[in-house]
Parts: C-alpha cells; sequence; structure tokens
C-alpha cells in the first residue's frame, strides 16, 4: 500500500473548537503506522509546565498563538507567534505562558511502543537500602496519563496540567 499525503487538521481550527478555557493537549497526531508524534498544546495565562528533562527525545516546538519563555536553567528564552525552538534530548526546561496564554505545537520522534517480553535483570539492592518504593500516583497526570519525572514535578511535561497534590 503506498502512503498518501493528507491535512490531518487545521490547527487554528482546533484551537478554535477548544475556545479560550480550552488547556491541555488540544491536537494529537495519531495516525497509524507513524514515525513521528505531534500535539497542539495550550496552556492559560501565567500557566507554567515545570522543569524537566527529557532523555530520549529531541523536541520541536513551534509558537503558534500567545506568548511567553522557555527556561534552560540559565536563562529564559522569548516565545512568541513563529518562533521555532529545539529542546535537545537531556537538556533541562520548563515553559511559562505569558499574560495571553501560549499555545505551541511539539514535534518528536514517536516513541517505541510498549512490547510484552523478558524484563531486564533487576540490578542486587544493598540491604541498607531495602523498604518499599513510594506511590507515584501523584506524579502520573489526571490529563494525558504520563509519569513526571524530576524531583517535585508540579505541572505534566506534555500537556501542562497540573498535577493532583501539588
Amino acid at each position: 500500500m503506498n502512503a498518501v499525503p493528507r491535512n490531518l487538521a487545521v490547527l487554528a481550527d482546533a484551537l478554535a473548537q477548544a475556545g479560550p478555557e480550552g488547556r491541555g493537549a488540544l491536537w494529537q497526531l495519531a495516525e497509524q503506522g507513524r514515525e513521528l508524534d505531534a500535539n497542539l498544546v495550550r496552556l492559560p495565562p501565567d500557566a507554567e509546565v515545570g522543569e524537566h528533562r527529557e532523555n530520549t527525545l529531541d523536541v520541536l516546538l513551534v509558537v503558534l498563538a500567545g506568548s511567553g519563555t522557555i527556561g534552560t536553567g540559565t536563562t529564559a528564552l522569548p516565545l512568541a507567534p513563529t518562533t521555532v525552538t529545539w529542546l535537545p534530548r537531556t537538556s533541562r526546561r520548563s515553559v511559562q505562558a505569558g499574560p495571553e496564554g501560549l499555545a505551541y505545537l511539539t514535534v518528536h520522534r514517536r516513541r517505541p511502543g510498549l512490547t510484552i517480553g523478558s524484563a531486564p535483570p533487576r540490578a542486587r539492592v544493598p540491604e541498607a537500602e531495602g523498604g518499599e518504593a513510594p506511590c507515584a500516583l501523584d506524579r502520573v497526570c489526571p490529563e494525558c496519563g504520563r509519569l513526571a519525572e524530576g524531583r517535585a514535578p508540579k505541572f505534566c511535561a506534555e500537556c501542562g496540567e497540573r498535577l493532583g497534590g501539588r
């Protein structure tokens, strides 16, 4: 079967359909067999996606509407419509929306799907470090289900939703 290019969405329409209160991931690339992932994300005025690091994937962020900044740990990069920002894997970043909010598209290589197979061998844990692992339920995003990384995340790195209990 030959692949055929096609239009998937008009992002201005997706933003308009979500209305001014629409927030988080408003549109996602969902085509079968794709090698890319893309998300249209809207943050309300002055909202933030807390500092986090993507260890596996480079991410391209394209601002569609509004303004804000990307914190890098050492500086704040300004964001405005048509700004294209490369977020290299392993880089630390946070996103802060400006007073009118921020709408942006992220694009990155698709993560490999989960497979059923043998678990990798576990490293031996010294006896002094025994005990149960803490519950991570407060780090699971109620909007998209992603597990947040970092020591004390307040917002989901994927969709910007505030994490429960933070």
